[in-house]
């Protein structure tokens, strides 16, 4: 562990098809490589109660889930992961690299599927006390090469790859207007380039924003 690099809480949001899950793991292994031991998550899931939420709410049908069912349940796994995977991490000096959290949420349940902002608020406020993260990189791509990444995946997680494309339009300008509004906190990154620029842009980002 760097001692001079306190515990950060890193997350990556964006749409589907936007690369999260290559980049957290590429950044994972940038911070180790510069001494900074770290661990890498996931949500929906990261803890054994939340992993077994996942399952309800990425597979079968978009109608599966009211926006408001699907919120608690959001929720529900949230709160799990954060007590028993995020915080004891933290606690014990380790970065934490997410892919995705609560930005997901009014991403996906609010201006996706209609939630209410301040509904979405206050069952943050219940369920994990407003706890966000240090920074946020906002992986950005557009909409038509994000469904061509995602068609040519097969797999069961797939629900809300299967909403509509004015669905995943919203998500998006949901995402490039939070990295507008939050600055400090937020920033944009564009994911149709190569895969190994991309990882540098976020790796500039972040050492940037540590001083790494």
């Amino acid at each position: 562990m760097n001692v001079r690099s306190p515990p950060r809480f890193i997350t990556l949001e964006g749409g589907e098809g936007a690369g999260k899950s290559t980049h957290v793991q590429r950044l994972s292994q940038a911070l180790a490589s510069h001494g900074i031991d770290n661990s890498v998550t996931r949500e929906p899931g990261g803890s054994q109660g939340a992993e077994s939420i996942r399952t309800l709410l990425v597979e079968g049908e978009p109608g599966r889930w009211g926006p408001l069912v699907e919120t608690l349940l959001m929720f529900a796994a949230r709160a799990d992961h954060v007590a028993h995977t995020i915080r004891p991490a933290l606690n014990a000096g380790k970065w934490v690299i997410c892919d995705r959290f609560t930005d997901s949420t009014f991403a996906y349940q609010g201006a996706g599927r209609g939630m209410g902002y301040d509904t979405i608020r206050e069952i943050e406020h219940v369920s994990t006390g407003g706890f966000r993260p240090d920074f946020t990189l906002i992986l950005d791509v557009p909409v038509d090469e994000a469904m061509n990444r995602i068609g040519s995946r097969h797999h069961a997680e797939d629900r809300f790859e299967k909403f509509d494309r004015t669905f995943h339009e919203r998500l998006r300008s949901y995402f490039r207007e939070l990295a507008q509004r939050e600055p400090q906190r937020c920033v944009l990154i564009d994911t149709s380039a190569p895969p190994d620029d991309v990882a540098q842009q976020i790796w500039n980002a972040v050492g940037a924003r540590f001083k790494l």
